[in-house]
């Protein structure tokens, strides 16, 4: 028997609150079926080397995600234990400034020179959501509890991430074909919400995000975890637009 950590918001108070569930459905994965579970990528690999197309990218990528989250995994347990605020915003910062680098991965000769573009639209974007999320939907004390702001700061900075990404590659492609400001700002704002509005017609038809998943599989109430999942929807739609809206107007004309 397992037991596992979970909050949801008491519409009577208003308030975050922390219960203490038990679940039998929830197991531990091997390393022999975090194995089985490659055999996936391992297919995609090899029609990647069957249609003669570079499978350079697609291998450093999953080796980077491997290291990534064995990594976080060990950080995150010691950053929770430890609840410190310091070591929590240290750790926002060092989000945003690596999300703002890899936004502009698409143009990257103008990298260095949009970067402070970036970064300033990630971190009001990302920052004002969290804010909104962290304090008034989920009003979490301590506000820098880890166990709960880092895991939606990851997920805000990196939807900003995206969304800037795009914003930036669409903003520079039209800027290319010679396109005033506005009409490039325009398409490219249109440009970064497509995936965040393509989730908002996909979820709970399409598809089941993952934080409804893992709340449902730790026993919470699927309504429950539908309120939840709301809030994530909402949450990404309003980073993502934020965040783009910053980052082209940033790149306004000084006249």
């Amino acid at each position: 028997m397992q037991y596992f950590i979970v909050f949801f918001l008491d519409i009577k108070t208003n308030k975050c609150v922390t219960i203490l569930t038990m679940n039998n459905s929830i197991q531990t994965l091997s390393f022999i079926k975090i194995l089985i579970a490659f055999i996936p990528v391992l297919l995609v690999m090899g029609i990647l080397i069957k249609w003669s197309l570079k499978i350079k990218t697609s291998i450093h990528a999953v080796l980077r995600m491997l290291s990534q989250l064995l990594i976080i995994g060990y950080f995150l347990t010691t950053i929770f234990e430890s609840n410190n605020p310091w070591i929590v915003m240290a750790i926002f910062l060092l989000m945003i400034i690596t999300s703002s680098w890899i936004s502009l991965r698409t143009i990257k000769k103008e990298r260095k020179k949009l970067y402070k573009n970036a970064f300033i639209a990630i971190l009001i974007g990302g920052g004002f959501t969290l804010f909104i999320v962290s304090q008034k939907v989920l009003d979490l004390t301590p506000w820098y509890s880890p166990r709960y702001i880092i895991p939606l700061a990851g997920m805000i900075f990196a939807n900003c991430m995206n969304s800037v990404s795009l914003a930036a590659e669409r903003f520079h492609a039209e800027s290319v074909h010679h396109l005033d400001y506005l009409k490039s700002r325009k398409i490219a704002f249109k440009a970064a919400l497509i995936p965040s509005v393509n989730s908002l017609f996909a979820v709970g038809l399409v598809s089941i995000p993952g934080m409804m998943t893992g709340q449902i599989l730790s026993g919470i109430s699927p309504i429950i975890a539908a309120r939840y999942q709301i809030m994530v929807m909402c949450m990404v739609f309003g980073s993502a637009g934020l965040s783009a809206a910053c980052y082209l107007y940033l790149l306004k004309p000084k006249k």
